[in-house]
């Protein structure tokens, strides 16, 4: 019986082994670009980088507050201008003449003081718009806003309501010129008070936003 072959592939007695074939490197230049790694992914597999929805979806919202702000300032200001075109144009002799009451000459003030900031946040958010720039330091900027709206928002509802009980007692004895002027200029207060609290809502949520709060 005779022995079986053996595999022709293993080395014989006094031969060598065959070497390893070579593997070629590629070699990588020190200045070689690589490309970006891929997202990684967590348990539930959701990307982990940053999504450009997300940054789409703050800027519209960013630019929407901005442009809500404006229009209720500009609201404001065209309300308290009414209030106090009225009230200061309201004198018809004698006890009708709005200067002859506290109340009144309150509610003037309070509206002349909403008139001139509305007006100036108007033309600094405009300017700010436009070139970028502020004329408040940006840690402070939204601070500025929040604390402004609400301060004005609160005089203008304490204005109203001082000037409210003295002119429906004057109602309740007589309706004329001089009694509709106070109440349309009080309406017109109330209004811009109602302006100047959304717009501090919004001054609000913008301060909340921010990374120093």
């Amino acid at each position: 019986m005779t022995a079986a072959a053996t595999d022709s592939s293993e080395p014989g007695p006094g031969e060598l082994a065959p070497a390893p074939p070579s593997v070629e490197l590629e070699k990588i230049s020190p200045g070689a670009e690589f490309p970006p790694p891929a997202a990684r992914t967590d348990g539930g597999g959701l990307s982990t980088a940053p999504s450009s929805r997300s940054v789409l979806r703050k800027s519209r919202t960013d630019n929407f507050l901005e442009k809500g702000a404006l229009l209720l300032r500009a609201l404001a200001c065209l309300f308290s201008l009414i209030a106090l075109a009225v009230l200061a144009s309201n004198k018809h002799g004698d006890w009708q003449d709005f200067d002859r009451y506290q109340e009144y000459r309150y509610l003037l003030a309070i509206a002349v003081l909403a008139f001139i900031y509305s007006m100036a946040q108007i033309l600094r958010q405009v300017n700010r718009s436009r070139t970028g720039k502020d004329f408040v330091a940006a840690q402070y900027s939204w601070i500025v806003d929040f604390a402004g709206d609400q301060v004005m928002a609160y005089l203008l509802m304490s204005a109203s309501s001082a000037a409210i009980p003295i002119t429906n007692h004057m109602r309740e004895a007589v309706i004329n010129m001089f009694t509709d002027a106070s109440a349309a200029a009080i309406s017109m207060a109330f209004l811009a008070f109602v302006a100047l609290a959304l717009s501090a809502l919004i001054s609000g949520f913008k301060v909340s936003k921010q990374n120093y709060i």
